[in-house]
């Protein structure tokens, strides 16, 4: 690792920037002094480098004109005033000491200072309340399509392994300040795997079916479903006895129809063999909790009616 943050890697990117321009800069250079000489100027403006092959194949001498040449020569000399006011070279941090973190926090500070206010006013109000305000739905809408929709989609359905906000089924509990709490914080949920506590992979099978049953599944085998039954002990201590899941802890109940990544037997069975582990970002420190606080009605909004004011 100490090859990677060594001052070599600083100097190797400064000299071959460096010798990249200069190298631009010598090309030019030695293209700007061919001439043309006068008695091809006099004959149409074409000469010859006076190579020729094959008795009549000849080599023109046309060089690019001059106007295009100094454009060449403007731009390496604005790459030369950039890299010396901006960082560029290396660890060199230009003479402005310009950093794009630097801009990020000043007009974060700029953003906080117009639209501040507007968002205090709201974290000071319930939730529901904000969920029932006009403005501040849209607002949270706004929030969620930028941060949100990536994983639970711009509808907030949700996709394999993230979960549909707009239905009643939630891991750790539906109330507003739950909600919050999980935005503020993130979630953690991990499943261990648990092929070798449930024994065979027939019976990884046998529990997979009774897993199907719980819900009323078609899919379901009946006889698969009994055997898998007395199985399934190794999974209650988490989903509890009939599968009816555990908010304090984030198990899924399995007696409802909601499939985070589907409710196929062969998905259930993979789940048993490999488990899963999946985790939600923490947004409080990134988003600040006024902004949470708009975010977290907004989402409660999507499965619960605000009663509009």
């Amino acid at each position: 690792m100490s090859d990677f943050t060594s001052n070599f890697w600083n100097l190797f990117i400064t000299v071959l920037t460096l010798l990249g321009i200069i190298g631009c800069a010598l090309l030019l250079w030695i293209q700007s002094r061919t001439r043309i000489s006068k008695e091809a100027i006099a004959a149409g403006g074409v000469g010859t480098t006076g190579h020729v092959w094959d008795e009549d194949l000849t080599e023109l001498n046309t060089p690019m004109p001059r106007w295009w040449m100094w454009l060449f020569w403007i731009t390496i000399v604005f790459g030369l005033v950039y890299l010396a006011l901006y960082p560029g070279l290396g660890s060199f941090p230009g003479l402005l000491k310009w950093q794009s973190t630097g801009q990020y926090k000043e007009e974060l500070v700029k953003a906080d200072a117009q639209y501040g206010p507007l968002f205090d006013k709201y974290r000071k109000q319930d939730l529901q309340a904000v969920a029932a305000d006009p403005q501040a739905h849209a607002i949270g809408e706004r929030l969620f399509l930028t941060y949100c929709a990536s994983c639970h989609g711009s509808d907030a359905r949700g996709n394999k392994g993230f979960p549909n906000l707009t239905d009643k089924d939630w891991l750790h509990g539906g109330a507003p300040e739950t909600i919050k709490l999980t935005i503020m914080n993130g979630r953690h949920g991990i499943m261990p795997p648990m092929g070798a506590a449930v024994g065979s992979e027939k019976d990884i099978e046998n529990v997979a079916h009774y897993v199907l049953s719980l819900s009323g599944s078609p899919a379901a085998d009946p006889i698969k479903s009994v055997f898998g039954k007395s199985k399934f002990g190794a999974c209650m201590a988490c989903h509890g006895a009939g599968g009816v899941g555990n908010q304090q802890l984030g198990a899924p109940n399995l007696s409802d129809k909601t499939w985070l990544y589907g409710g196929s037997a062969e998905t259930i069975m993979e789940t048993i063999r490999k488990g899963r582990d999946n985790t939600m970002p923490a947004f409080g420190d990134f988003l600040g909790e006024s902004k949470v606080h708009v975010l977290a009605a907004y989402v409660w909004s999507l499965s619960n009616e605000p009663q509009k004011k």
